[in-house]
């Protein structure tokens, strides 16, 4: 059970999420405050039937996205959850699991804003069509032999976080789910649709099967304009695609290049050339 946070309602029940038939999911842990879903959701997989287990927090004091940076979220409105899991992908099934994960993350909320086209940034960000962010992930991994082991999936959804509340250096590039609809969004819903797609995208993942072609049918970036951070570097080219790895392909000065990790950090159309 959830303690209540001062001055707040009291949270959902969030095991009505939960599914002893899935891998993913098959419990639901909550918390009404805490330092981080990853940390909790990777020291359950230390003990009897961690793995699996749905980490779910009202508020998280030291929650994290790419690049170190801190995940912003007021109590009670959106949806944080994170999932240790224990696979053995080889490399090649390795480099597409963030990609597996953002489509889960994709195609849940789009079960809940049907008439509005979500995409997905490269690598892992889903966005309107004008760019604004709904939801971001954060996959953590441990390799051992060449192979993924330990698997940290922490994902994070503005469901009911009013873009007219939100501070303004988020509000600059985010917007939420209850935005896009207009009404209220029930997250422990929200919850058990997106723990069922990530089941079946690791289920995927694990067959080998290859979930490129349909992250190329929802990537935000295709033929527009982009800048890349990776690490200290910024690279600036013509988003051409994904490649069979998951890569960003690119067009820049030199010719086309295939980047594996990076972030994007400007998207704009190309000016039209008049013929």
């Amino acid at each position: 059970m959830t303690d209540r946070l001062p001055g707040l309602p009291a949270p959902p029940d969030w095991s009505v999420a939960a599914d002893p038939q899935r891998a993913v999911g098959h419990a639901v842990e909550a918390h009404a405050e805490i330092g981080s879903t990853n940390d909790r959701a990777r020291e359950l997989l230390r003990e009897p039937d961690g793995e699996g287990v749905a980490v779910v927090a009202e508020l998280q004091t030291a929650g994290r996205g790419r690049r170190g940076r801190a995940w912003e979220s007021p109590p009670g409105v959106n949806l944080m959850v994170s999932v240790g899991l224990r696979l053995r992908l080889d490399t090649r099934a390795a480099s597409w699991l963030g990609m597996a994960v953002a489509l889960a993350v994709r195609d849940a909320c789009a079960t809940f804003v049907p008439r509005t086209h979500l995409g997905i940034r490269w690598p892992n960000d889903i966005v309107t069509d004008d760019g604004l962010k709904v939801a971001g992930v954060l996959v953590e991994t441990v390799v051992e032999d060449g192979r993924t082991t330990d698997v940290v999936i922490g994902m994070g959804v503005n469901v009911n976080w009013r873009h007219a509340v939100m501070p303004p250096k988020i509000g600059a590039r985010a917007t939420s789910l209850a935005d896009l609809t207009g009404v209220v969004l029930n997250r422990v819903a929200l919850l058990s649709t997106l723990l069922d797609r990530l089941e079946g995208e690791i289920g995927a993942l694990e067959a080998g099967t290859s979930p490129v072609d349909r992250f190329r049918q929802v990537s935000a970036l295709d033929r527009r304009a982009v800048e890349v951070a990776v690490g200290d570097e910024r690279i600036a080219g013509t988003a051409a695609g994904i490649a069979d790895d998951g890569s960003l392909l690119l067009d820049v000065p030199a010719g086309r290049i295939a980047l594996t990790a990076g972030e994007v950090v400007s998207v704009r159309d190309v000016a039209e050339v008049p013929v």
